[in-house]
């Protein structure tokens, strides 16, 4: 162990003898030599030097791998606790899927509220709902088409095997109307849309446009948040009418074609089975569907954070989660609607 200490500035005496009385006083004699011959002694003087309390302790982490000794004063004041902790508290930030939860619920009450005082940037507006919808009509239809198929597949092959054949109109049109229109929409929207929505304003926020917006007095929310909400609300129930007549059109036609099924048959059947609630029904899950995925990819945008790899990774997270919130509202939404033992089939057989 080393030692190190902290000593105080005393008073050197040359030819002296000296020592230190118990009373914290030393008592020092001088000797005179006088160039005349003779010696005297000079009496002895009190000096009275102030002595302080020291306490040693261990400090481990030197050079030669020996703890080192330090003085410390008495007073000083070693208990950092309340400066370290206010420290850690002034630095701590809420996790950020936490704070990005609380952003979707207050973007959604703000543009509610816009929407209903008429604050609303109607030219913004009708710009972003030509790209919602009638550029993503290809791909929906596209995408319910083979959908459609694919179940008419599976359908027709059992049914026919229990000879139910008028009955397979019915059951694509159930299927179609209720479910697989809605969330097949609502999937290829968020994956091109949302996804624009989040990389769009996650690169405007990281670049500090939307700072340039207040600065000139227009609110991000009324700017870009509000239109965007509304031409998703807007779009995917009409996108949603059209594949479901595309998804039963196809399946009409390959059921006829592969199966021998006639196409009156099951447009016959599909008539018997559906009621005008099935596609209200559709059209409101279709309109809770464009809210989610616009309000989460707006959420997503406006809160990036870290340039480029941050608008990468609020891209991803904002469709990842806008597919999460789609499945479980679907969830929620049939089961508040469709209750109970349904009776649409029974008019098929």
């Amino acid at each position: 162990m080393q030692t190190a200490s902290y000593l105080h500035s005393n008073c050197y005496f040359s030819n002296r003898s000296s020592f230190v009385k118990p009373n914290r006083c030393v008592k020092v004699s001088l000797l005179h030599s006088s160039p005349i011959g003779f010696t005297g002694r000079i009496p002895t003087c009190n000096f009275r030097l102030p002595v302080q309390k020291t306490r040693l302790f261990v400090i481990p982490g030197t050079d030669d791998g020996h703890p080192t000794v330090s003085a410390v004063d008495e007073n000083t004041n070693t208990n950092h606790a309340p400066s370290s902790e206010a420290e850690f508290l002034s630095n701590w930030l809420p996790p950020q899927y936490l704070w990005r939860g609380l952003s979707v619920l207050v973007m959604a009450g703000q543009v509610i509220i816009r929407i209903i005082k008429g604050k609303v940037h109607w030219r913004n507006t009708l710009q972003q709902l030509e790209r919602v919808g009638p550029k993503s009509v290809g791909v929906c239809l596209l995408t319910s088409a083979f959908v459609g198929m694919a179940f008419t597949i599976q359908f027709v092959r059992e049914f026919t095997r229990l000879g139910l054949n008028r009955s397979v109109g019915g059951v694509l049109a159930l299927a179609f109307a209720r479910e697989l229109s809605p969330v097949v929409t609502s999937i290829v929207v968020a994956g091109r849309i949302g996804s624009a929505f989040a990389a769009e304003l996650g690169t405007m926020q990281v670049s500090e446009q939307t700072d340039t917006l207040r600065v000139l007095g227009a609110n991000p929310v009324d700017y870009l948040v509000t239109p965007r909400v509304i031409a998703s609300c807007v779009a995917l129930p009409f996108l949603t009418l059209m594949c479901f007549t595309v998804g039963m059109a196809s399946s009409a036609l390959l059921a006829d074609s592969v199966y021998g099924i006639s196409i009156n048959i099951i447009l016959d059947s599909a008539q018997r089975a559906l009621r005008s609630w099935d596609i209200i029904s559709a059209m409101i899950k279709s309109q809770v569907f464009g809210a989610i995925i616009s309000i989460v990819s707006c959420a997503w945008g406006v809160t990036t954070i870290g340039g480029a790899k941050g608008v990468g990774e609020s891209t991803t997270s904002a469709v990842v989660i806008s597919l999460v919130g789609i499945f479980v509202a679907d969830f929620a939404l049939s089961y508040c609607f469709f209750q109970g033992a349904g009776d649409s089939l029974k008019n098929c057989f």
